[in-house]
């Protein structure tokens, strides 16, 4: 069995999935948020997304984790800001030696829909046909659900 975690990254919101996957069988074990306050310096915010996801690590111990990778928005600083997000919760993951795999967000909503440009209603409507059971408090931890089905079935795929 491998547990699965499942991370979509956000300055302001990152999502977070943790699977079990036994052969083909997937089976959800929990999900959730780290929301950082927009009134902090960034360094501030990226010291809440490292803590909370070094939580997360701890607490359910995945074997693998997944991430979301940036897309470019059409405001620069936007995409540097998730970009800073991204490599705080990177970092988080490294440090508690959890191998680390990165998928284009069309290859996580074709793994999961069947086609690279789903809405996210359709994302979350296929996760929980997917993991019957699912409790999502948000779409973030949906999507990070997403990412950790789309790891789910392409790891040990050459990349």
């Amino acid at each position: 069995m491998t547990r699965i975690l499942g991370i979509d990254p956000g300055l302001n919101i990152t999502g977070w999935g943790i699977i079990d996957q036994q052969g083909n069988r997937l089976s959800f074990i929990t999900a959730g948020q780290i929301k950082t306050d927009p009134k902090l310096p960034l360094a501030e915010r990226l010291k809440t997304l490292h803590e909370g996801l070094s939580k997360v690590l701890t607490s359910y111990k995945p074997n693998e984790a997944a991430i979301e990778e940036t897309f470019m928005n059409t405001n620069a600083l936007s995409s540097l800001k998730l970009g800073h997000a991204r490599g705080a919760l990177m970092l988080s993951a490294s440090i508690e030696n959890v191998p680390l795999t990165e998928y284009a967000t069309r290859l996580v909503k074709k793994s999961v829909v069947g086609v690279g440009k789903a809405e996210k209603e359709q994302v979350a409507a296929m996760v929980k046909m997917i993991l019957p059971g699912a409790k999502m408090e948000s779409a973030d931890a949906s999507d990070a659900l997403a990412v950790a089905i789309c790891h789910a079935h392409h790891r040990g795929a050459p990349r």
